[in-house]
């Protein structure tokens, strides 16, 4: 089970739990409409990140805030969500990150402590993420992590744009942990 109070850092980045106290924080960085061209909420409007956030805030997904801990500064969001633990499978998802913040590694960090997670505290034998087929810019970044493009899904959500998307999914498995470690480790020694 996720812990409610979760949090997850490195020595440049923090996870912590979304609270609704962050939603002015969230909105200074949310007002380019382009963000949420791929997105099910349009995160522009103190009412779109309230919708957004609505089954985080009732434990029905682990939302959880990217702080830089340097600045302080809030640079984002991913979650945990459709939890399985009978099937031991778990999504990450739900994320958003601020364009000024885009480019800066800190995704590949983010999605690495979650994973990290998922598989060494969780046990999960499991982890999922999905997109819009049409994302070419975070299929190729899922790609470049090492995941593994599986399928996709026509028709299968509906975006804030009013388009019907069909979405591709990627997974890492239980077994292919260690060596996506090892690599992620050995990229972040030689700076990339």
């Amino acid at each position: 089970m996720i812990r409610a109070n979760l949090s997850l850092e490195n020595k440049q980045i923090l996870l912590r739990p979304l609270v609704e106290q962050d939603f002015s924080l969230l909105l200074k960085l949310t007002q380019d409409k382009s963000l949420w061209e791929y997105f099910t909420h349009d995160l522009s409007t103190l009412e779109g990140i309230k919708s957004w956030a609505s089954p985080a805030l009732k434990r029905d997904r682990h939302q959880l805030v990217l702080v830089d801990k340097t600045s302080g500064k809030v640079m984002g969001s991913s979650g945990f969500g459709n939890y399985s633990e009978p099937d031991q499978r778990l999504e990450i998802g739900w994320t958003w990150i601020g364009k000024d913040f885009q480019g800066t590694g800190v995704n590949s960090q983010m999605k690495f402590l979650m994973f990290e997670y998922a598989f060494e505290e969780l046990g999960m034998e499991r982890v999922e993420l999905k997109t819009d087929v049409l994302n070419q810019a975070a299929r190729k970044a899922l790609l470049k992590l090492g995941l593994v493009e599986e399928g996709i899904l026509r028709s299968h959500t509906l975006l804030c744009t009013g388009r019907r998307r069909d979405t591709i999914y990627y997974s890492l498995l239980k077994n292919e942990w260690p060596t996506f470690r090892k690599s992620f480790e050995k990229r972040n020694r030689k700076g990339q």
